[in-house]
């Protein structure tokens, strides 16, 4: 970067609205971007406070030039176009690697209606595009079957049909065609097909309904009833197809709804056509972040690049979040509640069910480049000096303070290796103490691991806040192990990450998948934990005073036990209270031993 240059350009740079455009060395432009005022933004990045990717970017600018414009919706216009054009590398880019089909309504005498992924400029008209050629023809079969036009690519002059230069073919014995390459249809006739047929691609279906609807009520009074019937079939096909459309609104209005989902290294979105109220497109995404893009400059490019690419002219498009952007072709909406709200949670629904499937795809495709990704991530996340590559996560659980058990889940490259979970019995603490109970598995489990001389892991996580990890640590300190292990605990309320020896906590993003990684980590100890606890409990491990008693087996024990919760609630319940359980006859033996018992302690 040539310093001085750079500098003499900034000073000439002025407050106005404008894009402006980052050249390397080489004279390629490198990034663009827009700006209310095209001064502050431009000279923001040669700030000292910029982070690593902006510093690399910056390094690397030879040149920049800029372009005014009257208003920011021109500058938004003005930097997708140079976005599209020179494709910088430091931008983020919509994923377009296939083209869209189109339905294409022929610009030609008896139009035909046909899906095609190339626009001609011929006159033709098109609608689209679609997100997948499975919709465009469910779409096409529903309006073949309602107006059966022509699929033949004939020239239909005048001269040639009034000659009788074709016969009918196939497709009209079989009625899929009303044949105008004989004249069996007038041009007028048909064009209303047409008509029709372009208002339901549009998506105003109410118009055609009520057609369908008045040609069948006409025919019926003139008792042309099977003309009648004719007509009453495609009214109720298509409205079994538009009910099928997910209808939002009983209010015929039309949206377009944007909804994002916003991850470390990538931005996700939904976008949604709503016409008559009824969602006829829906469309997902992902944008890789180059720089550190804000929500809201990643969803005002969707918008811009979206509506551009679907050709939309909606006036009214709701998001989840205000953004700062000016257009005159479109309002802003952002809805806190009624049925645009409902829109823009059902959006947000499909956008987070995207990324759980490409992230998901993602680790399957590669799981290899996945894992090492989110470890070295986590390693900068938690402050490690070498990567998680193993983490055993402890959790404590009892019976209603009774029963104290303990269970370690292990992970191995951020996924779960079963084979190393273990469950521990308390041995040496009595009743629910929580902190002695974890610094006895903590010292057990690595005393035998350092005895056999096994491989200890880097990350230790327990399920809890300061005081659990303080009881963990004392145990790596009689084992020696403190400082040459990472320790963390996670609190369950705020997710908070204690470390030793400071007070305050760290919180992750909640994007992160460091964050993930380690509730799944907790969770997977709890659960581990929790069933170990039941089986103990259904194999009649946990020995109980109950036990003692002749005359009641396991299965009443255990559902004592479940009802009650404890031995000592069970001493102290009423006869009926017991009877209610587990009937009368065994309720009079546990009473009557607990009451027998009470009464020779009081001797």
């Amino acid at each position: 970067m040539n310093s001085d240059k750079i500098a003499s350009i900034l000073k000439t740079i002025p407050a106005n609205p404008g894009v402006y455009q980052y050249f390397d060395e080489n004279g390629e432009v490198i990034y663009v971007g827009k700006a209310k005022n095209l001064k502050r933004r431009v000279s923001s990045y040669f700030n000292k406070h910029q982070t690593g990717k902006v510093r690399l970017l910056v390094s690397r600018i030879a040149d920049i030039r800029f372009t005014i414009v009257d208003s920011e919706s021109e500058a938004l216009l003005l930097e997708n176009n140079f976005i599209k054009q020179y494709k910088p590398r430091y931008n983020v880019l919509l994923k377009d690697d296939k083209t869209y089909p189109w339905i294409c309504v022929k610009n030609e005498r008896f139009p035909r209606v046909f899906l095609t992924r190339n626009k001609v400029e011929n006159g033709s008209l098109y609608f689209g595009p679609y997100p997948s050629v499975m919709m465009v023809r469910n779409l096409l079969e529903v309006v073949r079957h309602l107006y059966p036009v022509r699929t033949c690519q004939l020239k239909l002059t005048e001269e040639k049909i009034r000659n009788g230069s074709f016969r009918p073919c196939l497709e009209y014995h079989i009625g899929n065609c009303l044949a105008p390459c004989n004249g069996s249809i007038c041009e007028k006739d048909y064009n209303t097909m047409i008509i029709n047929i372009k208002s339901i691609l549009r998506g105003n279906v109410s118009c055609v309904l009520k057609d369908l609807k008045n040609q069948m009520m006409y025919h019926a009074s003139l008792m042309e009833f099977e003309k009648a019937q004719i007509f009453k079939d495609k009214y109720d096909m298509l409205k079994n197809y538009h009910s099928k459309s997910l209808v939002c609104s009983n209010t015929p209005y039309d949206v377009e709804v944007f909804s994002f989902d916003d991850a470390e290294s990538y931005f996700y979105v939904n976008y949604m056509k709503v016409v008559e109220g009824a969602v006829v497109q829906s469309h997902s995404f992902e944008i890789k972040r180059k720089l550190e893009e804000t929500v809201e400059e990643l969803l005002s490019y969707s918008v811009i690049a979206i509506r551009e690419r679907f050709e939309s002219n909606t006036e009214e498009v709701i998001v989840p979040v205000p953004l700062d952007m000016e257009n005159d072709d479109f309002r802003l909406v952002v809805p806190h509640k009624g049925e645009k709200m409902n829109l823009l949670q059902l959006s947000q629904r499909n956008v987070k069910q995207y990324r759980a499937d490409v992230e998901k795809l993602r680790a399957l495709t590669d799981p290899d480049r996945y894992n090492i990704q989110l470890l070295n991530k986590m390693k900068e996340d938690l402050r490690m000096n070498e990567l998680p590559e193993v983490i055993e996560c402890f959790d404590n659980s009892n019976f209603q303070g009774d029963y104290p058990v303990a269970s370690m889940v292990q992970f191995v490259n951020a996924k779960p290796n079963k084979k190393g979970y273990r469950h521990f019995n308390i041995k040496t603490v009595e009743g629910p103490d929580d902190f002695h109970s974890m610094e006895e598995i903590i010292y057990r489990r690595y005393k035998r691991l350092l005895d056999e001389k096994k491989p200890l892991p880097q990350l230790i996580i327990v399920d809890g806040g300061k005081g659990q990890l303080s009881a963990a640590l004392r145990s790596l300190e009689k084992l020696g192990l403190r400082g040459k292990i990472t320790i963390i605990g996670i609190a369950k309320r705020l997710e908070e990450i204690y470390y030793p020896g400071d007070s305050i906590p760290l919180y992750i993003d909640k994007r992160s998948g460091t964050l993930k990684v380690i509730q799944h980590l907790r969770d997977e100890a709890h659960r581990f934990g929790i069933t170990f606890h039941r089986n103990k409990f259904a194999k009649g491990f946990i020995k109980s005073e109950l036990d003692d008693i002749k005359g009641i087996g396991k299965q009443t024990i255990e559902k004592l036990l479940l009802h009650f919760k404890s031995v000592k609630v069970i001493k102290e319940s009423s006869f009926d209270d017991l009877a209610a359980v587990i009937g009368k006859a065994k309720a009079k033996i546990v009473f009557d031993t607990f009451n027998r018992r009470k009464t020779s302690e009081s001797l």
